[in-house]
């Protein structure tokens, strides 16, 4: 053993003194010196700041992202490239379809989240997203339509996993309040918070938000460095607002999209329109079979035959007492036919 004992918090204090941030002091002659202690005059001590990888993380944002059950394949897929794009997300087992919608505050207060996004299955084929700030709200539900993942697109953009992206939003998001309320919704969500542990130091793509046909159009983008054009990645949605809440997941209705149509209604308007063509077609068979099995009249004359018997003009009978005048003959030159009749016999 060593006769030497090492003193108990050693590795403490020198802890402690690395972290430090060194203090130079500039002389008069304009020489450098390192100090541990500050000097006196604090106007010629100057502080050399932590890296900025070292920075504090202020805004903890945390987004819960999960769903019912009932879901198809290409909403899973959907769910697992937003945790991937999102690295300020969690994940939790499906919900059941019996539970009221109140329960995700208390899921998210388990999971120390304040922030979800919760996607719910309906019929097997209709899907629904909910972004609701946890647990005083407000909310929004969408319908989602259009829905394309990573691996289905195939695009040729690619980013870093974990980096922070750049929010883009159509001018129309800050002219009506309803999309102003969803602008600061979606920012606080699908924002990485900076000097997030799994998050990345580097911005290299975009997530645009297009307003178009009452609609909201969702895009990812990555950022090309060479001349900074945009190529996309993927995935892609289209959300369609149905209503705002100002409680989380439920709570008074602030706005409700009035272009909005339940898919049950659009599937049960295309029903009525198929059943009026065929009820039209039966009508037109109808018809035609009653015309077959009326008696025809037979036609013992012809109707035309009149068009042709139209009465002539009447003309005025006009009788010449005098003979018209002789026209003059004229005389062929026969001397012309002479020579050529020499010429012939000539030959």
């Amino acid at each position: 053993m060593s006769a030497f004992k090492r003193k108990r918090g050693g590795n403490a204090k020198g802890a402690k003194a690395a972290k430090r941030a060194k203090q130079v002091k500039f002389a008069e002659n304009g020489t450098q010196k390192e100090k541990d202690v500050p000097d006196q005059d604090p106007k010629n001590d100057h502080t050399v700041p932590a890296p900025v990888s070292l920075g504090k993380w202020k805004n903890k944002e945390r987004v819960l992202v999960f769903s019912s059950r009932g879901i198809s394949f290409r909403t899973r897929h959907m769910m697992q490239d937003l945790r991937t794009m999102m690295p300020h997300t969690k994940a939790d087992t499906k919900m059941d379809r019996k539970d009221k919608l109140f329960v995700i505050n208390e899921v998210c207060e388990i999971k120390n989240c304040n922030k979800c996004i919760f996607f719910e299955a309906k019929k097997k084929q209709d899907l629904y997203m909910w972004i609701s700030n946890v647990p005083h709200g407000p909310s929004a539900k969408f319908l989602v339509q259009n829905v394309h993942t990573l691996a289905e697109l195939k695009m040729t953009g690619n980013c870093l996993k974990g980096s922070r992206p750049l929010l883009s939003f159509d001018p129309q998001f800050d002219k009506e309040p309803h999309y102003s309320l969803l602008k600061e919704l979606f920012i606080q969500t699908f924002s990485t918070p900076q000097y997030h542990p799994r998050s990345q130091p580097f911005v290299d793509h975009v997530f645009t938000f297009t307003i178009a046909d009452n609609r909201i159009w969702f895009r990812n983008y990555q950022i090309i460095e060479e001349d900074a054009s945009l190529v996309e990645i993927g995935p892609r949605f289209v959300l369609n607002l149905i209503k705002l809440f100002q409680g989380s997941f439920g709570g008074p209705t602030l706005y409700e999209n009035p272009h909005f149509q339940s898919p049950n209604m659009r599937r049960r308007m295309m029903r009525l329109a198929t059943a009026a063509k065929l009820r039209e077609k039966q009508l037109v068979k109808e018809v035609q079979k009653m015309k077959r099995m009326e008696e025809k009249e037979v036609v013992t004359r012809d109707v035309t035959d009149d068009v042709f018997a139209t009465p002539s003009e009447a003309k005025s009978v006009e009788i010449e007492h005098e003979a018209p005048p002789l026209k003059k003959m004229k005389k062929k030159n026969k001397g012309i036919k002479r020579q050529r009749m020499k010429k012939v016999k000539k030959l």
